[in-house]
């Protein structure tokens, strides 16, 4: 039988401080290597490392992977157009909408 967090498309986030890579991509539906991608397009993400140079991700990490992976594969961005999308997000702009062109006589 199908989670049903998967078909309803919300994800469950378990109740931690921190999680490793291997946990956020499982999460996320993703493999690790797209995250550490991720991490160099989009400057918002940013896992701190360990001791021992493992990435743990914060809740709010693993919240925004899920968004980007939101934007990128479900809204159809490209990753600068997702980049735009969540800084003007976070500087409390709306993103721009696209409008039909305009027809001037």
């Amino acid at each position: 039988m199908a989670d049903p967090a998967k078909e309803t498309g919300t994800q469950e986030i378990p109740d931690k401080l921190y999680f490793r890579i291997g946990q956020v991509s499982r999460l996320a539906g993703i493999k690790p290597y797209v995250l550490r991608y991720w991490e160099t397009e989009f400057p918002a993400l940013g896992p701190k490392k360990s001791g021992t140079g493992h990435r743990l991700f914060r809740r709010k990490d693993v919240e925004l992977v899920l968004e980007i992976k939101r934007l990128l594969y479900e809204k159809r961005f490209t990753i600068e157009g997702a980049r735009k999308f969540l800084e003007n997000r976070e500087k409390g702009v709306a993103a721009p909408v696209a409008a039909p062109p305009s027809k001037l006589p």
